[in-house]
Formats: C-alpha cells, structure tokens, sequence
C-alpha cells in the first residue's frame, strides 16, 4: 500500500464515522487534525496518535511504541506521539474514545 493509499484508507475508512478530521501534507507524510486541533501522524504506512498523561498507559498496554526519526547529525529524536493499535481501528466506539483522548493530550501539552 502506498503512503498516499494508506492515507486514503485511514481518512476515508477509518475515521468515515468521526466529524471534523482533516490532514495536511507534511514532512513526506501526513498531519491528522481534529476540529483544527493537531493529533496524529501518518508516516511510512503507520498512524501515531498524541499521548499524554491522560492516555500513554493505554498505548503502553497495547505494546506500541512511539515516533522517532533520525536528526541530519545521526541523532534519535523521540516524539509524543505512539503508534496506533490496529485492532482498536476495528471496534468505531473505542476510535471515537482513542482519538477524544489524543485530541485532549494535544490541547494539554
């Protein structure tokens, strides 16, 4: 599946159900937007959500991991954001809670 591919999928399937998400081209992937509000990547064919406080536990239940990307000088940097859980695409109710919670943590930093 392409980036561009995979972008369609997540804004036209994934997210069909949920009001006011909008995305923006940005670093060779995609910025995800809720209502205006900033709070998911898509890179390489993978989604990451906003943590914070309010929802790390529960991506850290799921096992993911967060973003990370290699600095011109060889350097790791590690965002604030964690991949998204697969199976939680699956059931719409939890999205709807899972992207509540990484909107809130977007507000809050």
């Amino acid at each position: 599946m392409s980036s561009k591919d995979f972008h369609d999928y997540i804004i036209k399937d994934v997210f069909l159900d949920i009001p006011g998400i909008t995305s923006k081209r940005m670093f060779g992937g995609y910025g995800l937007y809720k209502d205006g509000i900033f709070f998911a990547i898509i890179s390489d064919d993978a989604i990451y959500f906003k943590v914070g406080p309010n929802n790390q536990a529960d991506f850290e239940k799921k096992g993911s991991k967060p973003f990370t990307y290699a600095k011109k000088d060889g350097k790791q940097v590690v965002m604030s954001f964690w991949e998204f859980p697969p199976d939680v695409m699956e059931d719409k109710e939890e999205l709807k809670d899972w992207v509540e919670k990484s909107v809130e943590a977007a507000r809050n930093k």
